[in-house]
Parts: structure tokens; C-alpha cells; sequence
């Protein structure tokens, strides 16, 4: 074994290039700069590749710096509802209030133009500085285009007052561009729909409400996509059980598949072999509100057939 490793190593010790450290001071090759690539950058004398440390972050600088201006300009456009923005790397993140989402995305999308184009109301100037609180954007905006959605989702947050933050995606073709928007709302409180100015909104808001329970107002058809029709209570919440409410299983005796009450206690969760975290003995404790139970049916009783 003792004389693998040593063959090992001498033959490492072999194909490793030998660099002499004068010879890197008086070559051409001996600066960082000049070397062309990395097999012909500077060496230390045993052979160690000396890399320079390079921020990651600087490739994203003069991107960055062009969507924090750009940031900037949003926000001075539009102040009455964008609250602030965030930036990492090339991800620009713009926070608003619900009550700014139709503004925001027709802005973003451009059809504030043709908002301040429209001949048949009174005042565009009126409207803009309503709008925006601040002197109007030019006609030909072309910093924005962000004509498509690319996605719609939430993030439930229990101990905020507004428990539900609202993640929209968008992206302009035309520009090589995204941009993220986010809004917050609670169980209550409905955000408005962006199916009037984006067609592909309409599912990613279904999904939305079937998985978190969020509203929009004026959706065509708000109702769930990825549940059944009788399903209780909102997947992707943080305080929906692991287990659900309820079961679906099919019935031998209806021949018809039934959904019943969950009635599934820790003792059902012992497993074999002793040494599990979850082996417990005992009714254990049943998480669901008082309002999702129901009595558990008795069985029926037989009736005793008559001895022969």
C-alpha cells in the first residue's frame, strides 16, 4: 500500500509543470495582466496557481447601475404607489401598495400613453398629475414595455399583519428585460386583477387563490384550477396541516369514490423498529378547528343470523 502512494505522488510530482520564479519576473508572462489565459498565468515555485480575488458582484455593476437609475425614475413617476425598490445583482424589485397594482402594471406595460392620448377625457395633464403626483412621463415611453407576465405567486408570511405578499413577473422582449413587482394583501383584502391588461394572468391568479386563498377583484373566473371543487382550506398556507381535512377514498359498499372527514390521530403514526421520533402512544393532538369536525359515525350494528 505504502509503495502505491509513493508511485502515486511521484508521478503527480512529474507531470506537475516546473516554473522557475525569475524566469515569471523577467518573462512577459510573469504579469497577471498579460497572461492570456489561465494555464499560462504566473506560478508560485511549487507550481500554484496564483488567481487573482475578484468580486462576483463587479460583472453586474454597470447593470446594476443603469436599473438603480432606472428605479429611481420609477419611483419619481409614480410615488403615490410605489413604495420603494430593491436591488441584487441584475434584479430590479419594485414594492407597491394594492391599491397602485392597475396604475403600476399600465404604466410598466405602457398604456399610460394612450391613458394620456385619450381625447375624450377632460384633461390629460389632469389625469397624469393625478396619476403620478409629479409632471407627466414623456408620450413615447419606451423604458418600460414589459408586455409579458411571466409568473404570479405568493408567499405566506403568518406573522405579518398583512400575512399574504404577492410576487408578479414580467418581462420585456423588446428590451432583453425583467422586473419583479410586489404587493401585500390578507385573507380579506382583494388585490386587483391584471386579466384586463395581461391575458396570461387569468390561471396564475386561479392558482394563486386555490393555493393561498388571496382574492382578485375582477377576475373573470375566480375559482380554483389545481383542487377539487369541494376541497377545504388552502394548500400552501404555512397553517394548513400536512395531513388536510379531509380524505377521498372509494367507497366498496356506494361504489362511488366519498370524501370524509380526516380522523387520523398520532397513534396511527407508529412505525416498526422502536426507534423513531414519531412512535408515540396516545389520542395525540389534533390541530383542526372545532368547525371542520364532525361527529364519527357508529358503526352499524349486525343483526345475528339464526343458528342452523
Amino acid at each position: 500500500m505504502a509503495s502505491k502512494v509513493c508511485r502515486s505522488r511521484t508521478l503527480a510530482s512529474s507531470l506537475r509543470p516546473v516554473v522557475r520564479t525569475d524566469a515569471i519576473a523577467s518573462s512577459p508572462v510573469g504579469r497577471q495582466e498579460n497572461a492570456p489565459n489561465l494555464r499560462q498565468a504566473p506560478r508560485a515555485a511549487l507550481g500554484v496557481l496564483e488567481v487573482p480575488l475578484v468580486n462576483p458582484a463587479d460583472k453586474y455593476a454597470s447593470k446594476a447601475e443603469n436599473l438603480h437609475r432606472y428605479g429611481n425614475w420609477l419611483m419619481a413617476c409614480l410615488p403615490k404607489y410605489i413604495q420603494q425598490f430593491s436591488l441584487w445583482k441584475d434584479e430590479l424589485t419594485i414594492y407597491i401598495c394594492p391599491s397602485g397594482v392597475i396604475p403600476v402594471f399600465s404604466f410598466l406595460k405602457c398604456k399610460l400613453a394612450l391613458l394620456l392620448c385619450d381625447k375624450t377625457r377632460p384633461s390629460p395633464v389632469i389625469i397624469a398629475s393625478v396619476l403620478t403626483q409629479t409632471c407627466p412621463p414623456p408620450l413615447d415611453n419606451t423604458s418600460a414595455e414589459f408586455t409579458q407576465v411571466s409568473t404570479i405567486t405568493a408567499v405566506d408570511f403568518p406573522t405579518r399583519d398583512q400575512r399574504f405578499e404577492i410576487v408578479y413577473n414580467l418581462l420585456s422582449v423588446r428590451h432583453n428585460a425583467r422586473i419583479r413587482v410586489k404587493t401585500y394583501a390578507d385573507e380579506a383584502s382583494p388585490v386587483p386583477s391584471i386579466t384586463s391588461l395581461y391575458d396570461g394572468a387569468n390561471w396564475y391568479e386561479r392558482e394563486v387563490y386555490d393555493m393561498f386563498g388571496v382574492f382578485f377583484a375582477g377576475h373573470p373566473d375566480l375559482r380554483r384550477i389545481m383542487t377539487d371543487y369541494g376541497f377545504e382550506g388552502h394548500p400552501l398556507r404555512k397553517d394548513f396541516p400536512l395531513t388536510g381535512y379531509t380524505e377521498i377514498r372509494y367507497d366498496e359498499e356506494k361504489k362511488r369514490i366519498v370524501t370524509e372527514p380526516l380522523e387520523l390521530t398520532q397513534a396511527f403514526r407508529n412505525f416498526e423498529g422502536g426507534s423513531s421520533a414519531w412512535e408515540q402512544v396516545g389520542a395525540g393532538v389534533d390541530r383542526k378547528p372545532e368547525s371542520f369536525k364532525l361527529p364519527t359515525p357508529k358503526p352499524e350494528e349486525k343483526a345475528e343470523e339464526p343458528k342452523k
